[in-house]
């Protein structure tokens, strides 16, 4: 099996600069290469003086404008593209969606999905371009029948494969990822970053959700769904306190319940439950949020869908470690056991299928099942 990147001929390369340092030293290897490549900043917000400034998201003014710089340093046709009105539809929309149907969303993931490698490609190919080159570590392999795979990246530190599980094959196979083989530090992309004369070397990473300008996302979503005053109830049903919208809490939460009784065991709560319907949220201990299955819909595969249930390694968060699986299909819906129960799952976040190193799949969690209490000896 051998990495994608370098090709054996030159490829025409639209390469997403988000106006960060790994896009643009990703940018910069790809022309280095040998490809063609075009620089293309995403604008993703009708009004981006509205999205956060400086380094911590990426759809600002001067992230188009570092973008830019960088274009220029590497010495690449530079454009910025509109994708606003698909960005709020897709992802903006469908986050805000997912809150209020008592979901917990990743939009990062979704923008992959719906922007970076379905819109952008799309546009991409009818260009004429052969392939869409990021910033994300992760690796794509082409193997000896002509069919590629999505890996992890080589430092699992830096690997985010997680939120490009939703990419099929075909989008693979005109993915490239120059960073996703490097067994590097950060400060290392950073330092090649400086000596090759690009500004953002030392611009801090995004790391909150670029559309919500302060990062207070119960703000954002209050702002947009309303409060909706309901109850805070533990297992039995009884009243605990009042919330101001139930779209406030993800699964797993303990801290901002502002419950004025304490628990008869003075332990900490946790909430496990969201219920959209009466407007409910239900807290317990910490053991109630073990799972010991689940129930996924809308799967997507990196390749072939597998034939026959397996044992595989998941992912439940993009900073989340690996649990042992046993997965199969059924009815076009991804069923999966736990070996050992996992804690804090909520419907709406994705479960990344893994076979050692190469991604799967990905499919969004629908249903859980709670582990059964343990028995005291």
């Amino acid at each position: 099996m051998t990495e994608n990147l370098p090709s054996t001929r030159p490829l025409r390369v639209l390469a997403a600069m988000s106006g960060g340092v790994d896009s643009a030293v990703a940018a910069a290897r790809a022309a280095e290469a040998g490809h063609e490549v075009t620089g293309v900043h995403l604008a993703l917000s009708a009004n981006p003086q509205s999205f956060r400034t400086g380094a911590r998201g990426c759809c600002t003014i001067e992230d188009s404008r570092d973008a830019r710089r960088a274009a220029d340093v590497i010495g690449i046709p530079f454009y910025v593209w509109d994708l606003a009105d698909r960005f709020r539809e897709d992802v903006v929309e469908d986050f805000i969606a997912e809150y209020e149907a008592g979901r917990t969303p990743n939009p990062c993931l979704r923008c992959n999905e719906k922007i970076k490698f379905a819109a952008l490609l799309d546009k991409a190919l009818a260009l004429g371009f052969d392939a869409v080159c990021t910033g994300h570590y992760a690796t794509v392999v082409l193997k000896e029948d002509g069919s590629r795979e999505l890996h992890r990246a080589s430092d699992m530190a830096k690997d985010q494969s997680y939120v490009l599980g939703v990419l099929d094959e075909k989008q693979l196979a005109h993915a490239l990822f120059p960073l996703g083989d490097t067994l590097t530090t950060k400060e290392e992309i950073r330092a090649e970053a400086e000596a090759r004369g690009l500004a953002v070397a030392k611009k801090p990473d995004s790391h909150d959700i670029c559309f919500i300008a302060d990062g207070d996302t119960q703000g954002f979503l209050a702002g947009r769904l309303g409060k909706a005053e309901g109850d805070i109830v533990d297992e039995s049903g009884a009243k605990l306190g009042t919330h101001e919208g139930a779209f406030g809490f993800t699964i797993g939460q303990r801290k901002g319940l502002r419950i004025g009784h304490p628990a008869a065991d003075g332990k900490p709560r946790y909430v496990l439950d969201i219920s959209p319907v009466n407007n409910t949220v239900t807290v317990g201990p910490v053991e109630a949020l073990d799972v010991s299955a689940l129930t996924a819909i809308r799967p997507r595969w990196c390749g072939s869908t597998p034939a026959a249930p397996g044992t595989y390694t998941a992912q439940l968060r993009a900073h989340g470690g690996e649990t042992e699986v046993f997965a199969e299909v059924v009815d076009g819906e991804l069923h999966v056991s736990f070996t050992e129960p996992v804690r804090g799952v909520a419907p709406g976040q994705a479960i990344v299928l893994y076979d050692g190193t190469r991604v799967v799949g990905s499919a969004t969690i629908a249903t859980t099942a709670k582990a059964a209490p343990a028995v005291s000896a």
